[in-house]
Formats: C-alpha cells, sequence, structure tokens
C-alpha cells in the first residue's frame, strides 16, 4: 500500500459514522446510544480534558481542598512563616542599629570621625546655608564636629521626651549647681560641687562603655543604659569601675575630683545624652 492510498484510507476512516449503543442486557433493548465520528471523540475528548484541568485548578487556587496536597502548607503555617520573617527582617534591622550605635561611641572615644557617615550628603540642604560652629572640647561627645558628622543634635526642648518620661533617674550627686546647661554657649551639662570626696552615683542601671583620662575632663566614665541613654560624669578624683563593668542605678562609680585641664575647682560635670541628643538634667534629675 502506498503512501496515496494510506492518506485515503485515513480520510476514509475520519469521515465514516460510528454508533455507540447501550443495550439492556436482559432485554437486548437499546437504552441509548449516540452517533459518532473520530473528529467529533476527540473534539469531545480534548474539551473534557480542558474542564477537568480548569476545575482541578479552582478548587486548588480556591477551597481550603488544597490543603490536604501533600507538602501544601496550611493557611496557620502559611501566616505563621510570614510572621516569623517580619520578626526576623525586624531583628536583622535591630541588630544592625545597635552595632552601628557602638560604632560610632567607640570612633568617638577614639577621636575619629565615623568613615560611613562622612560621605553622607545631604542633597536637601545648600551648601551655603550650612553653619559650622566650634565647639566646646568638655564634652568627648562633641569632639571632632559631631553636630555634623555623628547627627548628634542639641535638644532646645525642656519638656520630658516620652520614650523617657516614666524612667526614675538616681540622683548622681546632691549639692549645688554652679553652672545649668546652657545650648546658647555650649555647655551641654550641669556643674555640680558636692562635700569633698563625694560619692558619685549612676543614675540608671547600665554597662561603663568608657573609664578613663582625658587631657580635658580628667578622670571620666560613661555609662550605656537602655533606651539608647547614655550617662557622662567628668572632672572625678578617682574612678571606682572599669570599662565593660554592669552597674546599677546608685552604685557609687567615682570620687569627686579636679582633674582635668577645664575644670575650675572640685565638682562634677554631668552631662545627659539620648538618642545622640543633649538633655537638660534638671529636667529629668532632682539634684
Amino acid at each position: 500500500m502506498n503512501r496515496k492510498e494510506l492518506r485515503k484510507k485515513i480520510f476514509q476512516m475520519l469521515k465514516d459514522h460510528y454508533r455507540l449503543i447501550i443495550y439492556n442486557d436482559s432485554t437486548i433493548q437499546t437504552v441509548w446510544s449516540i452517533k459518532l465520528t473520530p473528529i467529533k471523540v476527540a473534539t469531545l475528548g480534548g474539551l473534557g480534558a480542558i474542564l477537568l484541568i480548569l476545575l482541578t485548578t479552582i478548587i486548588i487556587a480556591y477551597t481550603p481542598l488544597r490543603e490536604n496536597i501533600p507538602g501544601y502548607p496550611s493557611a496557620k503555617v502559611r501566616q505563621q512563616i510570614i510572621l516569623n520573617y517580619m520578626l526576623v527582617d525586624s531583628l536583622e534591622s535591630e541588630i544592625k542599629t545597635r552595632d552601628a550605635y557602638f560604632e560610632k561611641i567607640s570612633v568617638l572615644f577614639k577621636g575619629d570621625v565615623p568613615p560611613d557617615e562622612t560621605q553622607v550628603v545631604d542633597t536637601g540642604m545648600k551648601k551655603h546655608a550650612v553653619k559650622f560652629k566650634n565647639l566646646n572640647a568638655d564634652s568627648i561627645f562633641e569632639t571632632n564636629l559631631m553636630e555634623e558628622k555623628q547627627n548628634l543634635s542639641i535638644s532646645n526642648n525642656t519638656k520630658r521626651l516620652p520614650s523617657i518620661a516614666s524612667i526614675h533617674f538616681f540622683t548622681p550627686l546632691r549639692g549645688l549647681i554652679t553652672n545649668k546647661f546652657n545650648p546658647k554657649t555650649e555647655h551641654l551639662a550641669v556643674d555640680i560641687v558636692g562635700h569633698q570626696n563625694a560619692r558619685i552615683s549612676s543614675v540608671l542601671d547600665g554597662t561603663v562603655i568608657f573609664a578613663g583620662w582625658t587631657m580635658d575632663t580628667g578622670y571620666s566614665i560613661y555609662v550605656q543604659h537602655e533606651n539608647n541613654i547614655v550617662s557622662a560624669y567628668k572632672h572625678n578624683g578617682e574612678l571606682l569601675k572599669a570599662e565593660g563593668d554592669k552597674v546599677k542605678a546608685g552604685d557609687v562609680i567615682a570620687i569627686m575630683g579636679n582633674s582635668g585641664e577645664l575644670t575650675t575647682g572640685p565638682h562634677l560635670h554631668f552631662e545627659l545624652w539620648h538618642n545622640g541628643i543633649a538633655l537638660d538634667p534638671e529636667t529629668y534629675i532632682d539634684f
């Protein structure tokens, strides 16, 4: 049989009509019948397959039955996965913020400027509008243009900040305030005169992040507290805590003295910082 005859035979088979008959086995009576052709059978089979695929897709996408498919998570599991992802993302962000904060403090104590901020350009500020001020060397936090480079600012608002309004600060030293907090003169602290060899206490629980000698402020000690609060105690006669020590509110950390070149007599130079902002200690503490 040549190709021409084969094609003719196949074409004839497609044109032939067939009948599907269902008989009653007992009475040999025709119950149902239908006339079919190969083309009609192929068409109906294709439509049936398409409808079956669509129905299966709808059931999987829009009904709870999809949760019975092996490997498909339930709604509760998917919600927990999303929640865990959000928590991990938030935790990663908090860790980066904390690490950057401690890195800034570490660099400041070394007298350097963090390299990642020296290259930041504020495109919203005109260069001629930037005014630089002579900073008071009495504070380590102001060294090397702290206000411009480390994004630290001075709090001109005497109201308590909402995030620390409910915190009870322990009085570091009972005495007479001889020099108040005054941003205009760049004195970002209070100077307190007390009894000779008076004990100086930590205002809150925290960790000592610096304890040592500087040329300007003499024996100084810095304590890192919760809520990004840092307290600084300067011109001490003796330090009783070392860097890395854990302290409680009220713990004695130093003895009042007259050390450093910028001192004018025995007193405590006390600074209070929150999120890099200098606060007026008298707003939060009764001396």
